[in-house]
């Protein structure tokens, strides 16, 4: 992980990114913020290198839902972790290795736990032991 953590939040419901983008940047992490899959998956090829962990709800307008945006992140980043959010009650999980599930709606200290829990990591080994 960098110095500054970094995070891409993808999130479709433009309230609720900024929210997550906000609790992110006051625990001071970098933000890169997509709406959809298609965005995000244009930011994974442009930055790809700088985002130390993904934040993804798997619901998704377009064709690319959180899943396949997890899939190409842990292409590119085997062993950095990332969080699926979704509001339906019962999910086909189709997570990858290291990964939390939250369900909406989330409580904010949730999200603030999470953040901090991404900041204080040491390295990716430590943080993927957390995970589970």
């Amino acid at each position: 992980m960098t110095q500054s953590a970094s995070v891409l939040i993808v999130e479709d419901n433009y309230l609720l990114l900024e929210m997550l983008t906000s609790l992110c940047e006051q625990q001071g992490i970098r933000v890169f913020a997509a709406s959809s899959g298609e965005d995000a998956l244009t930011m994974l090829r442009q930055r790809a290198s700088e985002i130390d962990w993904l934040f993804t709800d798997i619901s998704l307008p377009g064709i690319i839902d959180g899943w396949e945006v997890a899939a190409a992140y842990r292409e590119r980043h085997p062993r950095r972790p990332v969080i699926y959010a979704s509001t339906a009650p019962h999910i086909a999980r189709r997570t990858v290795p290291g990964s939390i599930f939250v369900h909406k709606p989330f409580q904010v200290r949730e999200i603030i736990a999470l953040a901090r829990m991404m900041v204080q990591a040491s390295g990716e080994e430590s943080l993927l032991s957390a995970t589970g």
